[in-house]
């Protein structure tokens, strides 16, 4: 039987990375080894492959900040907010966000 290691990590489709997360930590760890073994191009596959979870986990950490504004807006939206609930949100969020006020 051919392929299927990894679940064909190769075959994802958008949006479905963090879903295949335990996969690509398996990848990375593979190459690692592969990368020790002195295989040219691995150390840089394995470089990247790392990036791609350390984005992932950015692109969590922004949605975790975001999710304050997100709420609003789909409540606003939904008409269970008005404007003016959904516009304190926005200052709260702004207040508690603002590099600024550190």
């Amino acid at each position: 039987m051919s392929g299927g290691s990894y679940n064909y990590l190769a075959e994802h489709q958008p949006g479905d990375l963090e879903a295949r997360r335990h996969n690509i930590e398996a990848m990375r760890d593979r190459l690692a080894e592969i990368e020790a073994n002195g295989v040219p191009g691995a150390a840089r596959a394995a470089r990247l492959t790392r990036y791609v979870l350390i984005h992932l986990d950015l692109a969590e950490a922004r949605a975790q900040e975001l999710a304050d504004v997100w709420h609003a807006v789909e409540w606003r939206d939904s008409l269970d907010w008005d404007d003016d609930t959904m516009r304190k949100a926005f200052a709260e969020w702004f207040e508690k966000t603002d590099p600024t006020n550190a």
